[in-house]
């Protein structure tokens, strides 16, 4: 069975709360039973890790290799700055998806940047939490 890590940055813990008209209403432990839920039904086990740090993603993106055969990564503001969490998935062998809730795109032109993009894999943004679902199937089905 495929071992998926979901790794959220910062501020994706005040989900539900913090500006629900573009992250929803649903809460971040919400949104990881209903994963928990779809990765059984897909066949995958998945863990989950929040940090509002970023050498603490940085940590847990370089423990990947030999652990997990995937990730699925919501940076965060991080998205638009690290390099440091850049680096860290250019590091592993382990592959990354790159997930946002909204659609960076249809936001400010400062969120139009990633510096993620060319290190992950693949990038789902703008489906809500289905986002990350739809992650989980790409590593189900790949």
């Amino acid at each position: 069975m495929k071992k998926i890590l979901v790794i959220n940055g910062p501020n994706i813990n005040m989900l539900g709360k913090r500006e629900p008209g573009i992250y929803g209403t649903e809460s971040l432990e919400q949104v990881n039973e209903n994963l928990g839920r779809k990765a059984g039904a897909l066949g995958l086990e998945v863990d989950f890790y929040q940090s509002n740090h970023e050498g603490d993603l940085v940590d847990r993106i370089q423990g990947l290799d030999g652990k997990y055969q995937g990730a699925i990564l919501n940076a965060g503001a991080y998205t638009h700055t690290s390099l440091a969490i850049r680096d860290a998935v250019l590091s592993v062998r382990t592959p990354v998806v790159e997930v946002h809730l909204s659609n960076p795109h249809a936001r400010e032109p400062y969120r139009w940047r990633s510096y993620l993009a060319g290190a992950a894999v693949g990038c789902v943004a703008g489906f809500g939490p289905r986002s990350y679902e739809l992650a989980l199937c790409w590593f189900a089905n790949g």
